[in-house]
């Protein structure tokens, strides 16, 4: 497996500015943070940008986010690796993971509060996947799987600056090996009964009520609200 990082020269100006800026995983998740999150069609098409399209458009979801952050960090000694989060009803969702002295982290985006990233505290990547577990359960979503790889497998084909969408990208998720995490039954019901009646009890707002102490830092959206 090659390196494949481009040099500084294959961005554009632009691009070269928010690389240097975004120093470390919590710069980035920082960045991430500040976009608006990417909700797809309706009204227009799926789709899947890579660091540039990400750059150009100002708007990221969750696959983009971890290309971004993959594309970013690789110019400052990081392997570009993401881990894929499996669900239950299809829905999964994929992170940036990173390893410091030992212990692994994660920079992502998302819709839910739960989904963003994690400092580097845990000891495997397998300890890094549960702790996405509880908030992912919601009213279908439960992770049953998660996955690892390195986006340099994909050789020459261009994840980090096409101006096209990077299908090829997702395909590769799909077809890694996953590992299982289950959860068992009765802990997934009581997960699931407490996410629904906290929201019909707050009007629709997700909660944030699980043990955050190794949570990344949130979109203002969420931060300092009350659990």
């Amino acid at each position: 497996m090659t390196d494949g990082a481009p040099p500084t020269s294959a961005f554009t100006a632009r691009e070269r500015r928010v690389v240097a800026r975004l120093r470390t995983p919590a710069a980035v998740q920082a960045y991430l943070n500040a976009l608006p999150y990417n909700t797809e069609p309706p009204p227009g098409r799926a789709t899947l940008r890579s660091f540039r399209g990400v750059v150009a458009h100002g708007t990221a979801h969750c696959l983009e986010a971890a290309i971004t952050a993959a594309v970013v960090l690789e110019q400052h000694g990081y392997p570009p690796l993401v881990m894929s989060l499996e669900s239950i009803d299809a829905l999964d969702h994929v992170v940036f993971v990173y390893e410091r002295r030992g212990r692994w982290g994660s920079v992502a985006r998302s819709r839910d509060p739960g989904l963003h990233g994690r400092r580097p505290v845990f000891s495997t990547i397998r300890a890094l996947a549960r702790s996405y577990v509880d908030p992912y359960v919601d009213r279908t979503g439960a992770i049953k799987a998660y996955g690892m790889t390195d986006l340099r497998v994909l050789g020459d084909y261009d994840w980090r600056l096409s101006p096209k969408n990077v299908w090829k990208v997702e395909r590769l998720l799909f077809d890694i090996p996953h590992r299982p995490l289950p959860t068992t039954p009765d802990r997934l019901a009581r997960l699931r009964t407490r996410y629904v009646a906290y929201l019909e009890a707050h009007g629709g707002r997700k909660p944030l009520y699980y043990d955050r102490r190794a949570w990344s830092a949130l979109p203002d959206d969420y931060r300092g609200r009350r659990t």
